[in-house]
């Protein structure tokens, strides 16, 4: 893989003049998999990413990608460690070093919860959706939004602050359509880049004359807010079932009752999961909300779970 030495029979590779010993695989995609690596000048775990890389345009979007990462240095948003590109054969791997987190997405803890029956409490989940509209609100004032904003995208940092990952989809957060050809690209590119059951409405079916803007991220949050009170996002069985998700998500979400849930938290999700672009809330405007909503702060940060 790349630089690969050999150190007491484990493959290690080097980085940045930097050796990393390769402890286990972590996970897969269709192009990339990610691998738990070792610094052996700090005793640091990292996650290693690799991208396959079959043509130039592959190439491009992986570095766009390791560049969408150095433009934050925010607390609620994936740091990048170090990023180089290997040549392998005829082909290339982009190899993006990151923090690891131990404890996982915040799809994992849902799962966890769930699995004994139990669900985020409502301090948890306005902890939790503060710092995730926060890492928003910096993405957002740089123009940019995130487009495939997840619970399994959401990691959770030792003290349970969370953290936005996979930056690979992000793009200018206000778009111009101007006519069918344009608009219809930007519908296929939301098919490949927007997971399906957390896209919003208006990527289904775009509009020849209309403005996409950081606006989807909102209703991408919604269903995230959704999953965090219910175990599950609000579209996920419609996907599952094999239904329309793009004829569900243009009637407006009844919103399940339970004891677990304030009237307030209840009326912010349906503030994020208006099907109007246009009518849906900003970030600075839910982040208003979400500050007076806190429980009492232990100490300033109030960030995590």
């Amino acid at each position: 893989m790349g630089q690969a030495l050999c150190v007491c029979s484990r493959e290690t590779v080097i980085i940045d003049n930097k050796r990393y010993l390769f402890i286990q695989k972590l996970g897969e995609g269709g192009f990339s998999y990610v691998d738990l690596v070792e610094g052996l000048h700090d005793g640091q775990f990292y996650a290693l990413k690799r991208i396959l890389c079959h043509e130039q345009q592959d190439r491009e979007e992986a570095q766009r990608e390791a560049d969408m990462h150095r433009l934050f240095h925010h607390p609620n948003i994936l740091r990048l460690v170090a990023y180089c590109l290997r040549e392998r054969g005829t082909k290339h791997e982009a190899w993006l070093l990151l923090p690891f987190f131990k404890r996982g997405t915040l799809w994992n803890e849902i799962e966890k919860l769930k699995d004994k029956g139990n669900f985020l409490t409502e301090e948890q989940i306005l902890r939790l959706l503060l710092g995730i509209c926060r890492g928003l609100e910096a993405i957002h004032a740089k123009g940019y939004a995130h487009r495939d904003l997840k619970p399994t995208n959401i990691l959770l940092g030792d003290e349970g602050q969370p953290v936005l990952m996979d930056l690979g989809s992000m793009n200018q957060a206000c778009i111009h359509v101007e006519g069918s050809r344009q608009a219809l690209t930007l519908q296929d590119w939301a098919a490949q880049r927007c997971t399906i059951s957390y896209r919003a409405p208006e990527l289904f079916s775009v509009q020849s004359h209309c403005i996409i803007d950081e606006r989807t991220d909102v209703w991408s949050l919604g269903c995230v807010l959704y999953a965090m009170m219910f175990g599950e996002g609000p579209y996920d069985m419609v996907f599952q079932k094999g239904d329309s998700v793009a004829l569900a998500v243009q009637n407006q979400l009844s919103i399940p009752q339970s004891p677990r849930h304030s009237s307030a938290l209840r009326q912010l999700l349906t503030l994020m999961m208006t099907v109007d672009p246009q009518q849906r809330p900003h970030i600075p405007f839910l982040l208003s909300q979400l500050e007076a909503l806190q429980p009492p702060a232990q100490g300033q940060d109030t960030t995590q779970i």
